[in-house]
């Protein structure tokens, strides 16, 4: 747990925001929207600027949150598939305001 966390533990924005509002987990989140299933090679492919070690971490954090499901079979090779919860689902609303915030002021932002 962050100090911030101990310090403050009934702030939901404090508490909540800090399990994945890292670029990264988002950027998973809107990959995996609406309803895709993906492998590890298929979300890195897709956000080709993502190093292996960030991407692990941002899928062992969103699914230690319950934000993404891992699901993995028993086979040769192994086979792993991440798909996004209905918490994630539920998030997804809230994220999208935020992309259209920043679609909307990317120059003003970005100057």
């Amino acid at each position: 747990m962050k100090e911030l966390d101990l310090q403050y533990p009934t702030c939901p924005i404090r508490n909540v925001l800090s399990r994945f509002s890292d670029k990264w987990s988002l950027l998973v989140l809107c990959t995996l929207f609406p309803d895709k299933t993906m492998r590890y090679g298929e979300i890195k492919n897709a956000i080709p600027d993502i190093s292996q070690k960030m991407l692990t971490n941002a899928l062992k954090n969103l699914e230690k949150y319950h934000l993404i499901k891992r699901e993995a079979y028993a086979e040769i090779p192994p086979r792993v598939e991440y798909s996004i919860t209905e918490m994630g689902k539920s998030l997804m609303p809230a994220v999208q305001m935020m992309i259209n915030w920043a679609e909307e002021h990317f120059d003003e932002v970005t100057k």
